[in-house]
């Protein structure tokens, strides 16, 4: 796959307590197989979609034993860079731009909002070797409380343009790059607990919606909202039995008309 442009989606991973129980739980959801961890790589351990790299697992460093979360990329030609932008636009870095053997270069950050991503300027590990088929990253979204502080931030850092979608019910907005839609934006309502922090939302595709989410709940998953069918598919929001939220969707599976748009100026 080539590299992605900068501000696209370009990786996922997240850091588990029990690692082998999240490679038992997502090999049986998303049909998931894994590579060996590498030990020089603090056990980083690449996650494959029948044969292709679509994501990682890894145990967190010692001191760092957080709740469980998905972590998602974005690609950027130059991570020093990006990160400049992402200072200058308020937001916060958790690690600044380091090199990862001859895999890339990352970064952590935070925005405003409070939302936590990564930046990855890829050399020999590019990133997704394959999206939108069963097993593999499909979407994502941002999900705040202060949607005005994210708002203004993402485009600031990668360029995008917004648009906001025309619903009463929800506030939701879609950052496009050349185009594209990329990442979404929704605000988080008091439906959410409190407890629960901004987070970005990643999406997996599945083959069957339904038999992902009883998969998923068997193993001791909590189905968050849905199955529901859109224009976009058929999706559910579950929490993995370490508490990592995702997303799961069927994007074969559709119903209704798409949503309106307007352009943000």
């Amino acid at each position: 796959m080539a590299v992605q442009p900068e501000g696209a989606p370009c990786w996922a991973d997240a850091m588990f307590t029990d690692v082998e129980g999240a490679k038992s739980f997502y090999g049986d959801v998303l049909g998931w197989t894994f590579g060996e961890s590498s030990s020089e790589f603090g056990n980083y351990t690449q996650c494959y979609a029948d044969g292709k790299a679509v994501a990682a697992v890894v145990p967190p460093p010692p001191g760092h034993e957080d709740q469980s979360q998905w972590c998602l990329y974005f690609a950027s030609p130059d991570a020093a860079a990006t990160a400049g932008r992402i200072r200058e636009a308020g937001g916060e870095l958790l690690l600044e731009p380091m090199r990862v053997g001859d895999f890339g270069t990352m970064c952590l950050a935070r925005d405003p909002s409070g939302v936590v991503f990564g930046v990855w300027q890829g050399d020999a590990h590019e990133g997704f070797e394959a999206t939108a088929v069963p097993g593999a990253y499909c979407w994502a979204e941002v999900f705040t409380r202060e949607p005005a502080k994210s708002d203004a931030f993402f485009p600031a850092v990668f360029s995008y343009r917004a648009k906001q979608m025309q619903d009463d019910q929800v506030d939701f907005r879609l950052f496009d790059l050349g185009g594209d839609p990329v990442l979404g934006r929704m605000t988080m309502t008091e439906d959410f607990p409190p407890e629960v922090p901004p987070y970005i939302n990643v999406y997996f595709t599945v083959a069957d919606c339904d038999d992902a989410v009883a998969r998923a709940t068997k193993l001791g998953g909590v189905l968050r909202f849905g199955p529901m069918t859109t224009p976009f598919g058929r999706f559910a929001a579950l929490s993995d039995p370490q508490g990592a939220s995702f997303s799961v969707i069927d994007i074969t599976t559709t119903e209704g008309e798409m949503p309106k748009v307007t352009d943000v100026s």
